[in-house]
């Protein structure tokens, strides 16, 4: 029945139309696969563009996760901090309060066996030996964030660590 039907149909057409409706359905791509041969491309594509994307979102979380809202009385510039101790001596002792939090935030954040028995208050470059580094940091890049000086006063305490 349905081979008749079939060579009927075949028969009220053109050739060009037989040969259209005569092709063979294009072979699938495997055994397992109902799509052609040619739709490996584009799932090729499509994987190539969800990995793409995966990066892409690894990336910008990477990013995010590398900028922090820095908050408490660090959270300053250099020169806010070189006009605060200017005008008010005792506050140095919270800046430094501040700073060894701070540092002890990062010394935290370290991967494990990094710095691990990094001192950030070592007998040879003592808390007033740190003030004044961080003074003079400030005084030379007074642009900065404060937090930027004490990154920089952190560096200097795992050089410390060396000698």
């Amino acid at each position: 029945m349905i081979q008749w039907e079939r060579s009927t149909v075949l028969r009220q057409c053109n050739e060009t139309q037989a040969k259209e409706i005569e092709a063979p359905a294009p072979e699938p791509a495997d055994e397992h696969s109902m799509l052609p041969r040619d739709s490996h491309r584009i799932r090729t594509g499509l994987a190539v563009l969800l990995v793409s994307a995966a990066l892409l979102l690894q990336a910008s979380s990477q990013a995010q996760a590398q900028t922090a809202r820095i908050v408490g009385l660090g959270a300053t510039t250099c020169r806010g901090f070189n006009e605060d101790v200017k005008s008010n001596a005792n506050i140095r002792r919270d800046y430094l309060a501040w700073t060894q939090g701070f540092m002890s935030g990062i010394l935290l954040g370290r991967p494990p066996g990094t710095d691990e028995t990094l001192n950030l208050a070592p007998p040879t470059f003592d808390l007033v030996q740190q003030l004044r580094f961080l003074e003079d940091y400030c005084a030379s890049h007074d642009r900065e964030d404060f937090a930027d000086a004490v990154t920089a006063l952190y560096k200097r305490l795992r050089q410390e660590r060396k000698t």
